[in-house]
C-alpha cells in the first residue's frame, strides 16, 4: 500500500513535468469552469426566480416531479457535455505530448470537435446515472445519501479511463465504459490511490488559500473592509489557480495510466519502472 502511494506521488510529479512543458493545457480546465458556470447560471436563475428549485416531495403531483427531474437531467446533460468536451481536448494533448509530439490548444479542440457525437453520447449516459443517484438520494435522505455515495464511488472508478478511451480509440460511450471497466482490474490500486493523492494534495496546497479567505473575513469584520476584501480575493484567486493546475495534472495522470495499461509501454514523459510497479500484473487464461 505504502509503495503504491509513493509511486503515485511520483506519477503526479511526472504529470507536473508534462504540464510545465505545455502550460497552455491549463486553458482547458479554465474554459470548462467558465462554461460550467454559464450553464449553472442559465438553469439556476430561472429556477430561483420561479421558486421551483426545491426537489418535489413524494406526495407531489407526477407532473411536478417529471418537470423537476426533467430540468435536472437537462442541466446534468449540458454540464457533463461541457466537462467531457474539454477533458477530451486536454487528454488528447496530453497523449500527443507523451507520445513525443508537441500539441497545441488547437490540436485539443480539433480532437474534441471530431468526437462530438461520442461526447454527447457519454454526456447522456453520465446524466442518466447522475439523475438516478439524485433520485435515490432525494427519496431517502439518510439511507439514500449513503447508497448514492457508494454507487457514485463505484461509478467513478469504473469510468476513470473512459475519456482516454474516447480520445485514443474513438469508441462509443458504452464500448468506452466497458473498456474502462476492463482496465479497472489492472489499475484499480492506482485509481484509488491516485484519487486519494490528488485529494490530499489539493487539501494541503489549498490550506494557504483557505487561510487567506478566513483572514480576509476576519479583517473585514474588524472594520478593514478594503484590506479584508483584497486578502479574501487573493485567497480565492490562489484556490482557483490551484484547482486549474490539479485538474490539468489529473487529466495527464489518467492519460498516462491508460496508455501504460493498454500498451504496457511507458509514455515518454514517464519512467517504465515508475509505471511497472504501479500496475497490477496481467492475468492470463
Amino acid at each position: 500500500m505504502f509503495a503504491k502511494v509513493a509511486y503515485t506521488w511520483r506519477l503526479m510529479g511526472a504529470s507536473w513535468q508534462v504540464l510545465r512543458q505545455d502550460k497552455e493545457l491549463l486553458l482547458f480546465p479554465l474554459l470548462s469552469f467558465v462554461c460550467c458556470m454559464v450553464v449553472l447560471a442559465s438553469f439556476a436563475v430561472p429556477l430561483i426566480l420561479t421558486e421551483s428549485w426545491h426537489p418535489p416531495g413524494g406526495e407531489a403531483a407526477l407532473g411536478a416531479q417529471v418537470s423537476y427531474y426533467g430540468v435536472l437531467f437537462l442541466f446534468y446533460l449540458c454540464d457533463y457535455f461541457v466537462m467531457t468536451f474539454f477533458n477530451v481536448a486536454l487528454i488528447a494533448c496530453a497523449v500527443k505530448r507523451m507520445q513525443g509530439g508537441d500539441p497545441t490548444v488547437g490540436d485539443g479542440l480539433r480532437a474534441a470537435m471530431g468526437r462530438l457525437a461520442v461526447i454527447f453520447g457519454w454526456a447522456v449516459v453520465s446524466a442518466t446515472v447522475g439523475l438516478i443517484l439524485r433520485v435515490i438520494e432525494d427519496r431517502s435522505q439518510k439511507v439514500g445519501r449513503l447508497v448514492a455515495g457508494l454507487l457514485g464511488m463505484a461509478w467513478s472508478l469504473a469510468t476513470f479511463l473512459v475519456v482516454p478511451v474516447l480520445v485514443v480509440e474513438g469508441k462509443g460511450p458504452i464500448a468506452a465504459l466497458k473498456e474502462s471497466a476492463t482496465l479497472l482490474r489492472r489499475t484499480w490500486g492506482e485509481q484509488l490511490i491516485g484519487g486519494f493523492s490528488f485529494g490530499v494534495l489539493g487539501f494541503l496546497l489549498g490550506l494557504p488559500g483557505i487561510a487567506l479567505v478566513v483572514a480576509g473575513f476576519l479583517v473585514g469584520t474588524a472594520g478593514g473592509w478594503v484590506p479584508g476584501a483584497l486578502t479574501a480575493a487573493a485567497g480565492v484567486l490562489y484556490l482557483t489557480v490551484l484547482g486549474l493546475v490539479l485538474s490539468a495534472m489529473e487529466g495527464i495522470f489518467r492519460a498516462a495510466v491508460y496508455l501504460y495499461a493498454r500498451d504496457e509501454q511507458a509514455p515518454e514523459a514517464f519512467g517504465r519502472d515508475m509505471l511497472t510497479a504501479a500496475m497490477q500484473p496481467r492475468r492470463t487464461g
